[in-house]
């Protein structure tokens, strides 16, 4: 990842939650993951839509780990003895509300910058919570989370590179984003007990939290300087390009393109159509698949977006110890 573990870490001075004292502190919370978890379902979208054998095979395992991590915070709210309930409102926009419309945003706005704030929640969790399984958990998550989050940045730097319009477009989408997690904030304030050691420190932690977007951004070359210096007459113009760009491409593929696509023209290609020109394939990247792993092959500069995992064993096999 372009940011490491101590990088995203914020300090809550040894400051813990009590799973029985803040069951309703650690119930919302999960309940929030837990929606986020369920919407692995969008990635059978994307799969659809991957450029290439090497991105359809990274999303395909990520969809196995992300309904595993379904499971896994079923069992933290049995664990506190609550029951699943609906997410706040600011949760559901991020994670389908504002559900991109191309690859591109998709690897920028949900993997890198969406799921880099659910990876800087993992920590803060793993960080308070005063209950071995439930920190156990946690941490078998984290592990994944950190191989979808560095994805997303390293698709969405290849992405961006000579394209400054669709840096552009990133960045108005991205700038909504946080904005949509300040106004959580808000929420939690209201909610929350603010006088608890732990949860009095949640606004300064938002704003750590965005502050990593914000250099995640400049690491990916989404912004060009920081934050603070772009003025809001500037902003707001990024966001509205953004989605007027999104709108107006909308509008030509419903009134131009989809109808010549109907004829078999212009029409988009699949992996069907181009997997026998796919590197992994062409030059025989794709090991055979025995019952102990399953290599996914080399990727971007000699390393494996799915294969092994950095001791030698197979990213499959702890996807299903987790």
């Amino acid at each position: 990842m372009l940011l490491t573990r101590e990088e995203m870490t914020f300090d809550f001075g040894g400051k813990k939650l009590d799973p029985v004292r803040d069951k309703d502190v650690l119930a919302w919370a999960t309940h929030q993951f837990l929606y986020g978890e369920v919407t692995g379902i969008q990635i059978g979208h994307w799969l659809y839509r991957a450029p290439d054998l090497d991105a359809a095979r990274f999303l395909s395992r990520q969809a196995v780990e992300e309904f595993q991590h379904v499971g896994n915070f079923l069992r933290i709210l049995s664990i506190l003895g609550a029951k699943p309930e609906p997410a706040h409102a600011s949760v559901r926009f991020l994670a389908t509300g504002a559900m991109p419309e191309t690859w591109e945003e998709h690897v920028a706005m949900e993997m890198a910058i969406g799921e880099g704030l659910v990876l800087q929640a993992f920590y803060a969790l793993i960080d308070t919570v005063d209950h071995e399984e439930i920190v156990t958990i946690l941490k078998r998550g984290v592990r994944q989370e950190e191989r979808h989050v560095d994805f997303g940045e390293r698709r969405t730097m290849r992405a961006i590179e000579g394209k400054p319009w669709l840096r552009r477009r990133l960045l108005g989408k991205a700038l909504v984003t946080v904005f949509a997690v300040g106004r959580l904030e808000a929420h939690m304030k209201k909610r929350l007990p603010m006088d608890h050691p732990v949860i009095q420190q949640l606004p300064a932690f938002v704003k750590f939290s965005v502050s990593r977007v914000e250099l995640r951004m400049l690491r990916m070359g989404l912004l060009d300087r920081p934050l603070a210096e772009i003025p809001t007459r500037e902003r707001l113009a990024l966001v509205a390009e953004a989605y007027a760009g999104q709108a107006a491409e909308s509008a030509a593929r419903k009134v131009f393109l989809s109808p010549l696509q109907k004829l078999g023209l212009f029409r988009e290609k699949k992996l069907t159509d181009t997997y026998l020109d796919d590197p992994l394939v062409r030059d025989g990247l794709i090991g055979a698949q025995t019952e102990a792993e399953a290599p996914l092959g080399r990727s971007e500069g000699g390393r494996s977006e799915g294969g092994r995992s950095e001791g030698g064993r197979s990213e499959v096999a702890e996807t299903a110890r987790a």
